[in-house]
């Protein structure tokens, strides 16, 4: 039923705001009426028509907030204040069918350039995905009163900059659209590998954010960068049974049993950018799919092609320059020239204020010197990943790795 209700959010979303045009209303009331479908279908059996039944439900729900407001009703709101609140109705005969658009206005509306990225992110998992602000709250371990609040100011910021439903002018849609996906991304990459608390993955975050982009991808089937994305979440997403060991501790890439490894997962993601390449120009999302894929086809650790891996990184990097393309081209150019050639290219990174507090770079560091010979360089290093992290299996990761590192050999005193 959770799947279900998902996926008709946008639809019964897309067309109240269609009709009233009041974001921030007919999202409230969307919510209300699928929280009464989750109290009531279990019992009730889930209706015939459960779009038009939740589409009756919300604009019962806007009548009566705007009834109370003495807000102004219009034609349809007074034929919706004469339908029962929970019937299992057909759609109503002057009722368009809903369209993929819907989905996709709505995508863009929840990233607005009025929003920072944490509104963005939140709002997209509320109005598109159907997560209730509670669901959303728990994911990102803050408490329900501060999401709601958060959720609440990024609606009235987007009435407050005049936004319509409507797509916008083709450069400002380019513009939407990279935010759309670097949001999708963010909201995997938070269910990957959780920024805080005592759990790595996030499960409901990862399969929520594949859910939005196999939608996009089949809305946009001719972009390039929507299928690179998807490949790279499906690629990613194959490892998560062999990324923790028994007690919930993270289990490196290099160490992980692939046997336990998603071959569906991989067969999928590896198909969807290989076409991809074909025929749509290399964009980041695609590049990074490619390395996943590099990294998947690999029987083991050590068969894995780390000279492709760094060509498509130094491509990647001149496509998208950024530090953590850098730092993760480090990685990969220390396995194929050496420890030492990939902590000179982490040097510079030291004074990038966008990555040189992050625990990666101390972590990558330290795992780098470890290889180099260096344990004494190797554990400070650690430790100070350990300390900068708020994960706690990363940080007990580190300092694992730290605490196993030789201590130096005392040196013996010279006699006198």
């Amino acid at each position: 039923m959770g799947d279900l209700l998902r996926g008709l959010t946008p639809q019964v979303l897309g067309l109240l705001v269609r009709r009233y045009g009041q974001f921030d209303a007919c999202e409230d009331a969307v919510q209300e009426a699928l929280l009464a479908a989750a109290t009531r279908w279990p019992a009730d059996g889930v209706p015939d028509h459960p779009r038009a039944w939740l589409l009756t439900v919300a604009t019962r729900r806007l009548t009566d907030a705007w009834r109370s407001e003495h807000a102004r009703r219009d034609r349809e709101v007074a034929v919706a204040l004469r339908e029962p609140a929970y019937a299992a109705v057909a759609p109503p005969p002057d009722e368009q069918p809903p369209t993929g658009d819907d989905t996709l206005l709505l995508l863009l509306l929840c990233c607005h350039p009025a929003l920072n990225r944490s509104a963005q992110v939140a709002l997209t998992l509320r109005a598109v995905g159907g997560l209730t602000t509670a669901q959303i709250a728990r994911a990102h371990l803050v408490p329900e009163a501060t999401m709601s609040q958060r959720i609440r100011r990024a609606k009235q910021r987007i009435e407050a900059a005049g936004a319509r439903f409507v797509l916008p002018s083709p450069a400002e849609r380019d513009e939407r659209m990279r935010a759309v996906l670097q949001v999708l991304y963010l909201v995997f990459n938070e269910g990957y590998t959780a920024s805080s608390g005592p759990d790595l993955q996030r499960a409901e975050l990862t399969a929520e954010a594949i859910r939005l982009t196999r939608e996009l991808r089949r809305l946009l089937p001719d972009d390039g960068e929507v299928a690179g994305l998807l490949a790279l979440m499906l690629l990613t997403d194959a490892h998560r049974d062999a990324r923790t060991g028994p007690d919930g501790e993270l289990v490196p890439l290099a160490e992980q049993d692939r046997s336990r490894w998603n071959r569906a997962a991989i067969a999928e993601g590896t198909a969807l950018v290989t076409e991809a390449l074909t025929w749509s120009p290399p964009g980041p999302y695609q590049l990074q799919a490619a390395i996943a894929a590099v990294h998947a086809e690999a029987p083991t650790a050590a068969e894995t092609d780390w000279r492709q891996i760094v060509a498509l990184y130094r491509l990647l990097g001149r496509l998208a320059p950024n530090p953590m393309v850098t730092l993760n081209e480090a990685a990969a150019v220390a396995m194929v020239d050496g420890p030492r050639a990939g902590l000179t290219l982490l040097a510079p990174l030291d004074g990038d204020g966008r990555v040189a507090g992050h625990h990666r770079l101390a972590a990558v560091r330290g795992h780098l010197l470890e290889l180099a010979g260096d344990p004494a360089a190797a554990r400070d290093a650690y430790r100070t990943a350990a300390r900068s992290t708020t994960s706690l299996p990363e940080r007990r990761y580190l300092e694992s790795r730290a605490t196993r590192l030789p201590l130096p050999t005392p040196t013996p005193a010279s006699p006198r």
